[in-house]
């Protein structure tokens, strides 16, 4: 019976069974996750700048606030009543905040951010509010307020925070379909340009990192997406076989750094002895190189190959009215600027009202008492009477009162003890109300005058806590660095010519030269045919391998002479040629395609050589001349897909070498770029001349120290060099210096010596300094004289230095100048030299163009000597 009861129960539920989908619940339960995510978690708001959980940290720290410090445990746990989730989030997003060193005094191991250390657990650490953070974040009676997430407690909706806080610290975070990162600027420039902005001016913004370093902000885009600003640490040569790191890039540390670089030298990227790592307060991180290493090259290489250099992408995004909007630093710090003013202004309105109400009441309180009006309400006997009795004692003398007087004001009135009204003074009283007047009067003015007001408020802050937040981080244009001229060449690469295979691994085959992993290597075959591959271990070209090298791109100087036979039987051409740039492992075919044609005569020239050839004819038939030479200086220089021109129809028996070429391209013109401090062909800076590979630049340094290089576009140039120009090896260089021991200042004329040498051309001593170095035949120079008391002041006197001493040795000290004493001493223009030879730009011809053997016959140009370009020579031109 049961059972059946049990059976009919089942099959009326089962009637009652309904399908329900639950697909649009997973897709609201989503959205809703995101928009959680993208309003509570991740990204700021614009009117103070913080994220949720930074609110909340500043909010507790305040309800904690004592003037002394607590332990962030503490905090953190009192967070926790605000903010629903974990104490390692809360705890974690308080160090990010301490060790930017605005909003909190931290007491304890808070963690390095050079080093990448972490702090210490939160119950050794302590915090307390800066004085910063107490005066710029709270103000409770601005403050909108909203029930925290359990009911419990009232928490801030946005802190009102006058100042770009946003902007002062950074913001990064990763939401749900979008992220934020604000990069942290400089304290004082975010104060000076909201100064600007309140005054109606124009300003820019860049970031300034608290690790310093050197940025590239050309390609900042006002913090806006798209934008890209590139960090570098701040390497300087200590001395020739030492690099030392003093600044880092912003998002890395000294750990990861060091790994970096040793994971460079260990695939061979850059090649370093050892690595200190003394970083303590500051940064120092020693880098020992191997003799004979090129430190200007290594620091390039170090740039390109690790973390030396980093690229950051900003991206300004901020909660606007419950919204995610992308803005740039500009539009932020305008946005924050007005909200400042509307808090100032506010708080203005709020004292106004404040002090009025203190002024009422002052005034209604000497009525009161001034007038015995309070003995009017000794005869009623009910509470109704005595307010009615004040209010009739009070209208004679209330005309000149701002607001009438309500049943609040004479409940205070009576609430007045009779202490009080026994010691009223009237002078006091009346003390009191015209200071009073004279806030409110001040108030006012403030109101009236809102925006300097503002300014003056934002020159305050940068007056009480701008000490010390000076930029660290150096503003200035990077050069583009190609890894392939400055990297290590660690490997060696071998052909087998008549396999036609190309590799790393083939050591017993022929030796080509030393390469890297990242170059490219050209191959030509006997066929005609051009291929460029990277480097690998074996490659296959084809074969009948005439040459190998290793590539350079846009490399418009290296010259390819060629001789081939166009078909079996054709006729034979010549032609010469520049490869700039191909496509990787595609063959090219350097002929005009035809089968069985051949390359008779190959050279390749890294300054445009144009050598002479002897071409011997087969004697077949009736050919007179079975010999001639030919002058590849005849032969233009063109493309390599010219045919080229005809040198012979008649069968080639072989070619010889003739004569070694001399170079057809004009001397290479270099320019120096004073914002990146590099040398360039790309005409950006000053022109320093026209160099051949002999050619050196002259360079002198503020502390007294001339030498000569080669003008190698690697070269890294510091802010010490006050003469940088072509060497003229017969050139004087004159000076001024000031001798500590004698005190005087010396004049000296001297010829570089030695140029492979840096020599001190002043006194050693410690406080010897140079005064003037000048570089012209026949220099001038006016001595201003220090007027002397009870004396007349010397006249001014002009020196023809060349006159005055003869040219000696650089290590000479000179003739003294004066024995007079000395105001100062100014450089003149420069008597005229008629024989000095002067460079005149000819902007119509390019550097890189070739010149033709008939320019050299015909005495147009003189010919390069031939020894000064051989091939073990080194090359000014091997970028």
């Amino acid at each position: 019976m049961e059972e059946n009861q049990e059976g009919a129960q089942d099959e009326q539920f089962e009637s009652k069974e309904e399908l329900i989908k639950v697909t649009g619940m997973y897709k609201d339960w989503f959205l809703d996750y995101a928009s959680y995510v993208i309003l509570e978690r991740a990204v700021p708001a614009i009117e103070d700048g913080f994220k949720p959980v930074q609110r909340r940290i500043m909010h507790s720290m305040k309800d904690l606030d004592d003037g002394r410090y607590n332990k962030v445990a503490n905090i953190v746990g009192h967070t926790m009543q605000y903010h629903p989730h974990g104490d390692a989030s809360i705890g974690d997003a308080m160090v990010q905040i301490g060790q930017k060193d605005i909003l909190i005094d931290t007491q304890g191991n808070w963690g390095n951010i050079l080093t990448g250390d972490r702090a210490a657990a939160p119950r050794y650490i302590e915090a307390r509010l800066s004085k910063f953070a107490l005066e710029v974040l709270f103000s409770p009676k601005l403050t909108e307020w909203q029930l925290s997430y359990d009911g419990r407690k009232q928490e801030p909706v946005n802190l009102p925070v006058k100042f770009p806080m946003l902007l002062a610290q950074g913001a990064e975070g990763i939401a749900v379909g979008l992220s934020t990162r604000f990069l942290p600027h400089n304290f004082n420039e975010l104060i000076d340009a909201s100064i600007q902005h309140l005054k109606g001016k124009s300003f820019k913004l860049f970031p300034d990192f608290p690790t310093g370093g050197i940025a590239d902000v050309s390609n900042y885009n006002d913090g806006k997406r798209g934008g890209r600003v590139r960090i570098r640490a701040k390497i300087n040569q200590l001395d020739k076989n030492t690099l030392v790191i003093n600044e880092i890039p912003y998002g890395t540390n000294t750990s990861s750094l060091i790994d970096s670089i040793l994971k460079a030298n260990d695939k061979g990227k850059i090649k370093i002895k050892k690595i200190e790592d003394n970083t303590a307060a500051e940064v120092e991180i020693l880098i020992h190189l191997p003799n004979n290493l090129s430190p200007d090259k290594t620091i390039d290489a170090l740039y390109a190959f690790t973390q030396c250099e980093n690229s950051l992408a900003p991206l300004g995004c901020v909660i606007i009215d419950h919204k995610p909007i992308f803005l740039g630093v500009s539009e932020v710090l305008r946005r924050s600027t007005d909200h400042t003013l509307h808090l100032l202004k506010r708080e203005l309105e709020i004292k106004l009202d404040e002090l009025e109400e203190q002024w009422h009441f002052a005034s209604l309180e000497r009525i009161f008492i001034e007038n015995r009006i309070y003995r009017d309400i000794e005869e009623e006997e009910t509470w109704p009477g005595v307010i009615q009795a004040i209010d009739r004692g009070l209208k004679p003398f209330t005309r000149h009162l701002k607001r009438a007087v309500t049943e609040e004001d004479i409940v205070r009135l009576t609430e007045i003890r009779i202490k009080r009204i026994s010691k009223f003074d009237i002078d006091k009283a009346q003390q009191k109300i015209d200071a009073l007047e004279d806030e409110i009067a001040k108030v006012k003015h403030h109101l009236d005058n809102i925006v300097d007001f503002a300014v003056d408020y934002f020159k305050k802050l940068k007056k009480d806590y701008g000490t010390g937040k000076e930029r660290k981080t150096e503003l200035r244009l990077f050069e583009d660095i190609e890894a392939t001229k400055v990297v290590i060449r660690n490997t060696k690469l071998y052909v087998n010519r008549a396999e036609g295979f190309v590799g790393t691994s083939l050591k017993k085959d022929e030796y080509v030269t030393e390469c890297s992993d990242i170059d490219d290597v050209i191959c030509f075959t006997a066929d005609g045919k051009m291929m460029i591959t990277k480097v690998d271990s074996k490659t296959f070209i084809g074969k009948d391998i005439i040459h190998v090298a290793i590539f350079k791109k846009k490399d418009k100087r290296t010259t390819y002479n060629m001789v081939y036979r166009d078909g079996k039987a054709g006729n034979t051409y010549v032609k010469r040629f520049a490869v700039t740039s191909v496509t990787r492992d595609r063959e090219y075919d350097l002929s005009q395609g035809k089968k069985d044609s051949k390359v008779l005569y190959f050279s390749a020239n890294p300054n445009g050589e144009a050598e002479v050839i002897t071409v011997l004819l087969r004697q077949v038939g009736s050919i007179r001349k079975v010999k001639f030479d030919l002058d590849f200086a005849e032969i233009l220089i063109k493309g390599r897909n010219v045919k080229g021109n005809i040198v012979t129809k008649y069968s080639v028996k072989r070619i010889e070498l003739k004569e070694e070429g001399v170079s057809t391209l004009k001397p290479r013109r270099i320019w120096f770029d004073d914002t990146v401090k590099r040398l360039n062909v790309d005409e950006r800076g000053e022109l320093l001349g026209e160099f051949r590979g002999e050619d050196r630049l002259l360079i002198i340094t503020q502390d007294g120290v001339a030498k000569t290089i080669k003008p190698e576009l690697t070269t890294r140039f510091d802010n010490e060099i006050i003469v940088l120009e072509k060497w003229i090896k017969d050139k004087p260089v004159s000076a001024i210096y000031w001798e500590p021991e004698k005190e005087r200042f010396y004049v000296k004329r001297f010829l570089i010596e030695h140029p492979d040498k840096e020599e001190k051309f002043i006194s050693e001593h410690e406080d010897s300094f140079l005064e003037m170095v000048s570089t012209d035949y026949y220099p001038m120079a006016e001595i201003v004289y220090t007027k002397l008391k009870g004396k007349e002041r010397r006249e001014n006197e002009k020196v023809n230095i060349e006159e005055f001493i003869a040219i000696k040795g650089i290590k000479a000290q000179g003739n003294q100048l004066t024995s007079e004493k000395v105001n100062e001493i100014n450089l003149l223009d420069p008597m005229p030299y008629e024989k000095e030879e002067e460079i005149e730009e000819d902007n119509e011809t390019d550097s890189e163009e070739a010149i033709t053997g008939e320019e050299i016959k015909s005495g147009k140009l003189k010919a390069p000597d031939k020894k000064s370009n051989s091939d073990d020579q080194p090359s000014l031109f091997d970028e």
